[in-house]
């Protein structure tokens, strides 16, 4: 524990997330693959019974759904490491090369595999009007911010009805994120505090009047409200050494969720509360556990193949959402395993290539 971080509660020193972050013992793999599986549930829903039928507890919190509650514990996540990410390399030209290996060719691979499966095997189309969508659908769904969830004859007689892969919706707002991160690292803001906690209280009052009060764009307060936890992991992260790592202060926040249950402000102090709890949750070291790290992150392969997976079991003939769920959640794993070790990983490590590649002409012109 560093000097300046130790602080005594009732006789002890207390643990705060400056003294867990340096390392990579954590549980976020772990959380980020819970996440990515508890999406897949929420989604067997309306894919085997129809969209009128909703997910797990969008009635019971507030129009909170399991699935958006899943993707608010990812936006936290993000929100903290990609920020910690440019706090130790502030490179624009080295944060953008890694948040695009991360993301797209994976994406790449998905769409593409989507694309021949769809084309040779299920679409109902003539092949010419199939294949004149099927570069666009490509494209489109690469750029992310104008998706296209359907290809001709494809998946038409679903309960849920054509979409293909509808959990890419949230790629474009977590890419917006990213650049929020670029711009305030690039400003200088993720380096004074004083300016970050102005930033952050004026967002809690854009969120106040965009959420509460007044009716705008549709995309601006989704961005609004997916911003809230990404936001709250980016406090986290740059007061990380005033953060504690404390069950009673997660009680505390689980507490005053509850008390706001009854008021306007229970999604954003919901989300304030899941974000924390997170991260607190990614710390915690339990040996058996931390020991899941070994395997990889296999998150957003999930996340991007239990879609089309879904759908195509539901086309098979199985409209039960818990059979959709035993069926498609191993057929998920397995993609996402292979997508992990032969596509994301690989990709990945070309940042770093090119970053050792770079040091060696560095030292051989000092030469």
């Amino acid at each position: 524990m560093s000097e300046h971080n130790v602080h005594v509660i009732s006789g002890k020193p207390a643990l705060f997330i400056a003294d867990r972050s340096d390392g990579r013992d954590n549980n976020f793999n772990l959380i980020r693959i819970i996440a990515a599986s508890l999406v897949l549930v929420a989604h067997a829903y309306p894919l085997s019974l129809g969209a009128e039928f909703g997910q797990p507890f969008e009635s019971t919190l507030h129009g909170l759904s399991l699935g958006l509650m899943s993707v608010w514990a990812f936006f936290a996540i993000s929100g903290f490491f990609i920020t910690r990410s440019f706090d130790r390399n502030p490179s624009a030209a080295s944060f953008l090369i890694a948040r695009a290996l991360r993301l797209f060719p994976a994406l790449a691979v998905v769409t593409v595999i989507t694309i021949l499966v769809a084309g040779l095997l299920l679409t109902q189309a003539p092949p010419s009007v199939f294949w004149d969508e099927a570069g666009s659908y490509f494209i489109r769904n690469m750029l992310l911010f104008k998706l296209q969830y359907t290809l001709p004859g494809v998946f038409e007689t679903n309960p849920y009805g054509a979409a293909i892969n509808g959990s890419l919706w949230s790629l474009s707002y977590e890419v917006t994120c990213y650049v929020g991160v670029l711009l305030c690292g690039l400003l200088g803001f993720l380096g004074n505090k004083k300016i970050f906690a102005g930033l952050t209280l004026l967002f809690l009052c854009f969120y106040t009047v965009i959420v509460v009060f007044i009716d705008v764009n549709p995309r601006i307060e989704v961005l609004t409200r997916l911003g809230l936890p990404f936001l709250s992991g980016m406090v986290f992260y740059i007061w990380r050494r005033h953060v504690p790592l404390s069950w009673s202060l997660l009680a505390l926040s689980a507490a005053l969720s509850f008390m706001a249950w009854f008021t306007p402000l229970f999604l954003p102090v919901f989300a304030i509360s899941l974000s924390y709890a997170v991260i607190f949750a990614g710390y915690v070291k339990i040996p058996l556990l931390l020991r899941y790290n070994k395997l990889g992150d296999y998150s957003y392969g999930v996340y991007i193949y239990a879609f089309p997976i879904q759908q195509l079991v539901v086309q098979s003939g199985v409209t039960t959402p818990v059979i959709n769920m035993a069926m498609s959640f191993p057929l998920s794993l397995l993609c996402a395993v292979l997508s992990w070790h032969f596509i994301e990983a690989p990709a990945m490590k070309l940042r770093f290539l090119k970053k050792a590649h770079g040091q060696a002409e560095t030292k051989q012109a000092a030469k």
